[in-house]
């Protein structure tokens, strides 16, 4: 009974920090078009908001990792539980722009801190036989998280500062996962005697046969500084080198902009209306947590190469294939951000913040976890994760100021305007309008594509940083590797497109599908299999392998 306690209360955790994630990193999309009227915000500041979620996250992974080694991982996720309760009172009861920013870099800095928190303390907390299954559990958060924001954001959009309940709406699954983890046992990182700290921390969850094999083993306490990660010693470079490895390739296949670009192919293929649009996006963000549950599922059983590859070789097919119709049937690209009056032609797929009326955010605030996040971030992280893992990585914000909000503030007129001028600019006399059939293999290929992230580098990521490295420097080695994910994904959503005006963008695409196909040989020949594995094992593989 007290196993699946522990069992249950650790899903809870692991489920509701993507979640976390996953609504921060939406419900920005739909409070924006209320912001930009309320506080008169130009594109500058606008991005400066949008930006400041990333900034509060980078700073995060770059501290993190000592407060989750020093201090513990389930302290790590209580003290981000207040932080992000601070920041979402900040946000809600604020009434200056400079109170947002603040406001969104403490969430930003609480939810990057959450996100690695939580992969790790969930990983060793179960058996090595349901480890995957409960820390992808994580990516699932996030993408519920971000189709949750869709629907707050929707059913807001006519209230009058709607923007300060979707802000505080947090409030309520931090106050839960805060109440999850009380319940749990502290996962100690520091053993010193086998009858003592050694014994609690092997996780009541393993098997018989790993709580045997440990206890023959005398318990040794191994410390580790940062310059390790660089050093020979326990092969730690050649784990610096797959995390950074998974993080960057993460990234670099394209997931960052795919959707970027899901607005100007769903006008394509029919979804004129921004209410389809809206359908359109929650249609993307329903095969995402689809995906991830298939993960989930076979995380287990098919194991982390096979799904990392698989994931790799369909990423790599659909970008190219819509490289090669986007050479036949091009896509006009809006540039600045009056340009961008379509609501959904943001930059980056993990941009999570929609496009309002006439703007076009910079920055894309995530990974994963992170995580990203991780996935995606991460985590997203997310992101993802991964933070990823993201990304995770939501799809391009299609929720559009309802139009009795829009004349509520005076608004109707100059949107009617600003869209019917867009729309006429960017598929008017575009020759999309011509190739129905080409449209739908891009529509198809990008839902493959979604697919494909979804099972493969967006929960997957995160679950191998969380294995591979000794307890000892896991906090410190994930956050490493999560600032990359978070930077890595701000540059290619900033450049992404300077690179289309100096290469096009079918020839982006194509790029992107050949890191594809190098990411799969990263994978085969330096990824190793970790399923089925307890962590101790993990890293004496690791150890032993030159």
């Amino acid at each position: 009974g007290r196993a699946l306690l522990i069992l249950l209360l650790s899903a809870a955790v692991s489920l509701l920090g993507g979640l976390l994630f996953g609504y921060e990193l939406g419900i920005i999309s739909g409070a924006l078009l209320q912001l930009q009227v309320d506080f008169h915000l130009s594109c500058f500041k606008q991005e400066v908001l949008v930006s400041a979620l990333l900034i509060g996250a980078l700073l995060a992974s770059l501290v993190a990792g000592i407060l989750i080694d020093h201090y513990g991982r389930r302290r790590a996720i209580l003290v981000s539980n207040l932080i992000l309760l601070v920041g979402s009172l900040t946000l809600a009861l604020t009434r200056s722009f400079i109170g947002l920013v603040i406001g969104r870099m403490i969430v930003g800095f609480a939810i990057s801190v959450s996100s690695m928190a939580c992969c790790i303390y969930v990983s060793e907390m179960v058996a090595a036989h349901q480890r995957g299954l409960l820390v992808s559990l994580y990516e699932v958060g996030i993408t519920v998280g971000i189709l949750l924001s869709y629907a707050l954001n929707y059913i807001f959009a006519d209230v009058d500062e709607g923007w300060r309940y979707m802000f505080g709406l947090a409030i309520a699954p931090a106050a839960m996962q805060f109440l999850s983890i009380l319940f749990l046992p502290v996962n100690p990182v520091k053993l010193s005697s086998w009858d003592s700290d050694c014994q609690k921390g092997l996780i009541p969850l393993q098997d018989t046969e790993d709580r045997a094999a440990a206890k023959q083993e005398p318990c040794k306490e191994k410390h580790y500084s940062f310059l390790d990660l660089f050093r020979t010693r326990d092969n730690m470079r050649r784990r610096t080198l797959v995390g950074l490895g998974l993080v960057l390739f993460q990234q670099f296949t394209g997931q960052p902009n795919v959707l970027g670009y899901a607005s100007k192919i769903f006008h394509s293929v029919g979804f004129q209306s921004n209410s389809s649009a809206i359908l359109a996006s929650v249609g993307l963000g329903a095969i995402k947590v689809v995906a991830t549950l298939v993960a989930m599922a076979f995380a287990d059983k098919a194991g982390r190469r096979v799904l990392l590859m698989a994931g790799c070789v369909v990423m790599a097919i659909s970008v190219t294939t819509i490289g090669l119709t986007s050479r036949i049937a091009p896509l006009a690209m809006a540039r600045d951000c009056k340009a961008a009056a379509d609501p959904s032609a943001s930059r980056s797929l993990t941009q999570h913040p929609l496009t309002p009326v006439s703007f076009q955010p910079a920055v894309s605030p995530v990974p994963p976890p992170l995580g990203a996040g991780k996935s995606q971030a991460g985590p997203g992280f997310a992101a993802t994760g991964s933070l990823i893992k993201a990304f995770a990585s939501a799809q391009s914000r299609e929720v559009v100021p309802d139009s009795s909000l829009a004349q509520k503030r005076g608004l109707v007129g100059q949107a009617k305007e600003e869209t019917v001028g867009s729309t006429g600019l960017l598929f008017g006399g575009a020759p999309w309008a011509g190739h129905t059939v080409l449209n739908w293999i891009t529509l198809l290929s990008m839902m493959a594509f979604v697919s494909a992230f979804s099972a493969g580098f967006g929960p997957m990521t995160w679950l191998v940083l969380s294995e591979i490295y000794p307890a000892a420097i896991r906090g410190r080695a994930f956050a490493f590797c999560n600032s990359f994910n978070w930077a890595a994904n701000l540059l290619i959503s900033l450049s992404f497109l300077d690179l289309i005006d100096a290469i096009g963008f079918s020839w982006m695409f194509l790029l992107y599908g050949l890191m594809g196909v190098i990411a799969v040989i990263f994978i085969y020949f330096f990824v190793p299999e970790t399923k089925g594995q307890s962590l101790e094992e993990i890293d004496q593989q690791f150890s032993r392998k030159r």
